[in-house]
């Protein structure tokens, strides 16, 4: 499915937003998302140290992790340790190497997306980084890189123009009080301070996305008004607006300090639909863009099999996940010794890659239904018969008038699918959290 489809442009979108489906039928989907997660993501994986070769006529993206941070925000769960310059400037070498052994394996890959950790620890070694796997990967056309507001107006910033296609910048909010209490104040500035690099950083990039988060304490509809109002002012290219998690991990942090305890998420997420709708086309159920046809955080959805290279990236090919090792002593051992960093695997029957990618495509917006029939051989209803009754009982899904083939999620649907993936990835932080558990101080 191309990004230009997942643009929901259609009128039910466009009108004022307005989310029917009752409370307790959204707590239940929760609910239900929480027994398949616990099924599904769970560590009953096999020991593995290899990845498959690529197939031919598949699209792959390419993944890169950089688990450095200077400091360690309390609601975060991505894999990350405290920065030491030695350790990073050896882990990007490795990462390196380990792009190399994807190449020798036959991949190719149409994107590269750098997350964290903070990427931008070392933008010496980052913008090499770039460049290698520009080398190595000439498909690849388009760069896409996660950053925080510290150094956006930076002079060795500079390094990144024209290397990165898409720059990705978590702000969470501009409220002086919630940035605060995320101890981010401190780190990161004033939200003016914060407003401005942003600002200026649009100029030097081709596509400036801001992330945003929505269900902090204290953070009542005024607030998130003034958040989804500021942005509209700031006119970044992107927007990705995301309900705040609290994970095993980050329960006693978040959910006593962090978290809305009464929050009306139905209700946020109708403000943020009807103040950004009409600025921006909707390009997945949290992500906007002022135009269709950019790519957008959510690679997942871009993809169908991506490859993740660096300690703790997760890789999904054909039917299996593959999880690198967690341990950076042991990742470096593997890259050292000629291997790549993977050390797990789970093998996913066809039901349950059809319902994954049913969940991805409702977040996506838009399903097609010729991509079921050929990808799994089956229809949507006659593979996913509860999950369709379930859209069909509460309006989440309509024909799309422009084409037969497609179903377009209604404001209801999006809602469905904001909860879904907000508990998917909930799931997957779970699982971070576990492999990390075991971690020493000689694993870092």
């Amino acid at each position: 499915m191309s990004l230009a489809e997942r643009a929901l442009n259609n009128a039910a979108i466009r009108e004022t937003a307005k989310i029917t489906t009752p409370s307790w039928m959204l707590n239940s989907l929760e609910r239900v998302m929480e027994y398949y997660t616990e099924r599904h993501l769970c560590l009953d994986t096999q020991a593995c140290d290899t990845m498959p070769a690529p197939r031919p006529g598949k699209k792959y993206m390419l993944y890169a992790h950089v688990p450095f941070c200077h400091t360690l925000c309390s609601f975060c769960t991505f894999h990350r340790f405290l920065f030491k310059e030695d350790k990073a400037r050896a882990y990007f070498k490795s990462l390196r190497k380990e792009m190399e052994m994807a190449k020798a394996l036959g991949y190719d890959f149409e994107e590269l997306y750098i997350g964290g950790g903070t990427t931008t620890v070392l933008v010496d070694e980052l913008a090499k980084t770039i460049e290698h796997a520009r080398t190595l990967f000439p498909s690849i056309k388009q760069v896409s890189c996660e950053s925080d507001p510290l150094h956006l107006t930076s002079m060795e910033f500079t390094q990144l123009h024209g290397l990165v296609d898409r720059l990705s910048v978590g702000v969470q909010s501009f409220d002086r009080d919630i940035l605060a209490r995320t101890d981010r104040l401190e780190k990161f500035g004033e939200p003016e301070v914060i407003y401005e690099k942003l600002a200026r950083a649009k100029e030097n990039f081709p596509i400036l996305s801001v992330d945003m988060i929505f269900g902090f304490a204290g953070q009542n509809r005024d607030i998130l008004q003034r958040d989804m109002d500021t942005l509209v002012r700031l006119g970044p290219t992107q927007i990705t607006t995301y309900p705040l998690m609290v994970t095993h991990q980050t329960r006693k942090s978040a959910k006593g300090n962090l978290a809305n305890p009464t929050q009306d998420i139905a209700r946020d997420y109708e403000l943020i639909l009807n103040t950004l709708n009409g600025h921006y086309d909707q390009m997945t159920a949290w992500s906007f863009g002022k135009r269709a046809d950019q790519s957008f955080d959510e690679y997942v959805v871009n993809y169908d099999d991506y490859l993740g290279v660096g300690s703790g990236s997760f890789s999904f090919l054909h039917d299996t996940l593959y999880v690198n090792s967690f341990s950076l002593r042991k990742y470096q051992e593997k890259i050292e010794a000629g291997r790549m960093g993977v050390e797990s695997s789970k093998y996913y029957t066809p039901k349950a890659v059809m319902q994954y990618r049913f969940l991805l495509n409702l977040f996506g917006g838009r399903l097609s239904k010729s991509y079921f029939k050929n990808n799994f051989g089956k229809s949507l209803w006659g593979g996913l018969t509860k999950e369709m009754a379930f859209m069909k009982m509460t309006g989440g899904l309509v024909e799309d008038p422009q084409d037969p083939d497609k179903l377009q999620a209604t404001p209801n649907g999006l809602m469905m699918g904001v909860l879904m993936m907000k508990n998917f990835y909930a799931g997957m932080d779970n699982v971070r959290a576990e492999l990390r558990r075991p971690l020493r101080a000689g694993d870092m």
